[in-house]
Parts: structure tokens; sequence; C-alpha cells
């Protein structure tokens, strides 16, 4: 017999508790993974964008703790994203000031408030999965060019940077070649060590249980030490670089508040906006691509994931921090750790800020080449040639905009990759919607032809120039009947075109038909025509 506990049995109580430690043991080493992954791509960022250092861990931190906990995605993680660099950047040169900008990141984080309650995050549901699929092999590209310079010792440019185009005059091709002319003997060692622990040690069962990351993190620590002094030696720049922080007066004095003098500043408005518009398509975006690499195929809900990114950037532009979005690279790297819960994207904030405050000069002993193996590896599994192939038997409507997202987000950026990928998408949509309006049927009946062409459960004004080709171009002599039975909604151009034909068939011989058409359709509501799971 089971006890009741405010409505809950002591069995199910056990359950919870079993699930949750179950959770835990997986949710904690990829918080881990994802602090290690986050902690230079914060100092990046915030260094190409012009900003204090301590901005960008401050949005990694916010990023993890009040995102994480507000967000009701499992397995998204949010933090100052590569996106947002040239925006930051050009911004704080127009304001004149830092604190000025800081006006503009809170404002827009309440936007993006506004627009998760007025459920703008619908728009997600638009995206088409081949371009979706094609963004993640793209990131996956990136990451794999992007990160081979930081893994043999090149570090002009900035981790984090996405971009085709670097801010160091470089872009991504010309950035590898140049990487083969300064190569650092001993961060390669330590990178090809690093990425051998990442492919085999999860092999080993025994051995799993200590994450490779952690592993490959104290192995180069310590080979950086080693090193030192010798000719494998690591210059400065090829290590972390957190700011240091000794004393709790100095600690607060980092934190910076917005100039609200600037509410009056039409700049400040516009800068607002275009922040919160671009900062939800990357989140958004980011959000349907973690969706899809979820083992447990769960559906995040996008509107409460605009309100958590807002209130993440509307408490960022208040203490001093970076704008914020959902980021797919850290994501993927939470997913490919093992994470199940969100408790590791909270985990991985909460670290940022105990290291930041506790051991950042231990964390400044890490090179960046032992990272960039980790890196490395997350891009081999989002780019894998398995998806390449998957997306190939799906035929060439979903591939051809697989490829053309990948080739223009690797040679762009991502939101003009992708925003190419989904004209190219649409097109395939569109192709395929004119195509199947109908189904389209022929007998006979003594002497002549017979045809029953039944309407689709949708008709738009999309489908009018093939039902009118299909109409136009039937033999002369037939009996027609046009079946609308399966429809729920006809384009009044469609039924324009249905009852003129009838009217005129007449002169080719033709007898028409009309069954269960109505004369006007309304349009089904929004909730109708697009599913998404609660």
């Amino acid at each position: 017999m089971q006890i009741k506990q405010g409505g809950v049995t002591a069995g199910d109580l056990n359950l919870k508790k079993y699930f949750l430690a179950k959770n835990l043991k997986k949710d904690l080493p990829a918080g881990l993974v994802v602090f290690l992954v986050a902690l230079p791509l914060c100092l990046g960022i915030a260094l190409a964008s012009g900003a204090p250092l301590f901005s960008g861990i401050l949005a990694g931190i916010i990023g993890g703790i009040v995102v994480g906990t507000i967000s009701g995605s499992q397995l998204s993680v949010a933090g100052p994203a590569a996106g947002l660099t040239v925006i930051v950047l050009n911004s704080i040169t127009k304001l004149g000031s830092f604190e000025s900008f800081l006006l503009c990141v809170a404002i827009a984080g309440a936007m993006q408030i506004i627009l998760g309650l007025v459920k703008a995050g619908t728009i997600a549901n638009y995206f088409p999965s081949s371009v979706i699929e094609g963004m993640l092999a793209a990131i996956g590209i990136i990451l794999i060019m992007k990160q081979f310079p930081h893994a043999v010792g090149y570090d002009k440019d900035y981790e984090g940077d996405e971009g085709f185009s670097q801010m160091d005059t470089e872009n991504t091709f010309s950035g590898i070649f140049s990487a083969f002319s300064k190569i650092n003997s001993g961060a390669v060692i330590i990178a090809l060590v690093s990425l051998a622990i990442m492919i085999y040690w999860p092999k080993v069962k025994k051995l799993a249980m200590i994450p490779a990351p952690l592993l490959v993190v104290v192995l180069g620590t310590v080979l950086a030490s080693v090193f030192a002094g010798t000719s494998l030696a690591l210059l400065d720049k090829q290590f972390v670089q957190i700011p240091l922080v000794h004393s709790t007066n100095e600690f607060f004095g980092l934190f910076k508040s917005p100039d609200f003098s600037g509410l009056s500043n039409k700049q400040v408005w516009i800068t607002a906006a275009t922040i919160a518009i671009v900062a939800s398509l990357e989140t958004l975006l980011s959000l349907e691509a973690v969706d899809k690499i979820d083992p447990i195929k769960r559906i995040s809900p996008t509107n409460r994931e605009l309100v958590a990114q807002g209130a993440g950037n509307l408490v960022s532009g208040l203490l001093g921090g970076l704008p914020m979005t959902a980021v797919i690279v850290r994501s993927s790297a939470n997913v490919n750790a093992g994470a199940r819960t969100k408790v590791s994207a909270v985990f991985h904030g909460v670290l940022l800020l105990v290291c930041l405050l506790a051991i950042p000069s231990v964390l400044n002993k890490i090179p960046l080449s032992c990272l960039a193996a980790i890196l490395l590896t997350v891009g081999y599994k989002l780019a894998r040639i398995g998806l390449f192939k998957h997306m190939w038997h799906k035929g060439l409507d979903q591939f051809i905009p697989f490829v053309i997202t990948i080739v223009a987000v690797v040679l762009t950026d991502l939101l003009i990759g992708v925003g190419i990928g989904m004209l190219v998408g649409v097109f395939y949509i569109l192709r395929t919607n004119m195509r199947n309006p109908y189904f389209y049927t022929i007998g006979r009946n003594g002497d002549k032809n017979t045809i029953r062409i039944k309407l689709a459960e949708e008709v738009s004004f999309l489908n009018k120039a093939a039902i009118q080709i299909t109409l136009t171009g039937l033999p002369k002599g037939s009996d027609v009947v046009i079946d609308g039975s399966n429809s729920r909604y006809i384009d009044p151009d469609v039924l324009e075109i249905i009852n003129n034909y009838r009217h005129n068939a007449y002169t080719k011989g033709i007898i028409v038909q009309l069954h269960e058409i109505k004369e006007r359709y309304d349009i089904p509501p929004l909730k109708d025509l697009v599913y998404k799971p609660e």
C-alpha cells in the first residue's frame, strides 16, 4: 500500500528522486564541458566587441543562471554570441560610451519579453527542416576550420569568431593557410593528445565516468607547464586570459550601470530594436537546431524562450554585460556531453561565477589548443558524413537547400547564410505545394473519358496556376467531376477559376460537375494550420 503525500504517492516521489539523481550524473559533467567551452568564447567575443572582458564573462554567467532557470528548453545554452559582435562594436562607437550601449541591451531585453508575451516565437514553426540541418552542419564545418588555427597555436583571430571575413583582415581560408606558416609545436602536441583523449577515452567504459574534456584540460595544463622554458613553450596569448580579481571591492567595481540619460536618444532605440530582432532570430534558430539533435526529441516552447532571453538581456544590460542569445556552439557541446536537463546550463553559469571569483589564475594556465580540440570533436559530430548521406536520400528538394545553407553560412555568417537557405527552401516548398493541389484519376463511361479531380485539404492561391493549366489541358468531350469533399479551404482565386471553367467548358463539349464545393471558404485559424505540441 502506497502512502499519499499531497496527492502524490511515495512511489512517485521515489521515482522522481531516481530520475533526478540519474540526470544529475549526466548534467553536472555536461555543465563542466560547457563551462570549458564557454569560458574562452565569452572572453573572445568581448574582446572582438570592443567591450570590457568582464562583460563577456558576466553575460555567460547570466545566460547560464538567469536564462537557464527561466527557459523551457532543456538543452539550450545562452551567452554572448559571435553574430552580435559587429553590432556591439559599431554601437559602442556610435553612442560614444559602453554605458550608453548597456541601456540599449536593457531595452532590447524588455522588447524580447514583449515579443514572447505576444507569441512572436511562433515564427520558428516556419523554419524548413533542411535549412536547420544545413545550419547545424555549417556550424560544425566552421568550428573545424576556425579552431584549427587555435589548435596549432596561431591565435591572431579571436576565439569564437564564426564569420567568414575576420576582424584581423584574414578570412576563414586564409587564416588556415596563415596558421601553417606559424605553427607552435607545443600547441600541436597538446591538441593531438587532447583529440586522442576525446576520441578514445569515452570508449573505455570503466574510464568514461571521468569526463574526457576534464582530462583534456588537466593534461593540457600539465603539458603546457612541462613545455615552459623549452622550445615547445606556449606564448601568453595561447592561454585562457580571464581578468584577475584581487578583492571584493575590485569585483563589484567591474559592474557598470546603463546611462539612462540616453532614453531620449533616437539611436539608442534603433540599436535596441536591432539587437532585439537579431538576438531573437538567432535564438529561435538555435532552439530549433538543438531540438533536432536532442536524443529525447523534446520540443522547446519558443515564446517562453524569448521571455527568458529578454530577462537575461535586461539583467545583463543593467549589470554591465553583453547582449546574449541561445548559442548553437555551446548548446551542441551540451548535447554531445550527454546533458539531459537544463541543470547543466545553470551549472555552467555557476561555474563561471565561482571560477571568476576563486581560481582565475588557475584557469589562465589552460592552453587554448586543448579547448580547440574539444570544439573540433563537437564540429565533427555536427558535420558528420552520415548527415550528408541522410539528406541525400531524402531527395533533391531537401538536399539542395541543405547544401546551399551550408555554403552560404560558411561564406557569410549565420543569419545571412540561413536567410539564403530559407529562400531556397521556401522555393522548393512552394514548388511542391503548386504540384500537389489535387488527385487526378481518369476512367471510362462508354465512349467518353470520365475525369475526377479531387482537391487537396488546403488549396491556396499558390495552386492557382497548376489548376488552371490542368483544366485547360483536359481533353474535349470529357465528363469532369471536381471534388471538394476533402477540402477545408479553397482560395477565392481558385474558386473563380473553377466556376469560370464550369461555365465555359460546354464550348469544348465538356460536362463539369462540382461535388461538395462551397461558394466561399473562411480562412482556417492559425492554430489549425500549424501544429506544435505544448
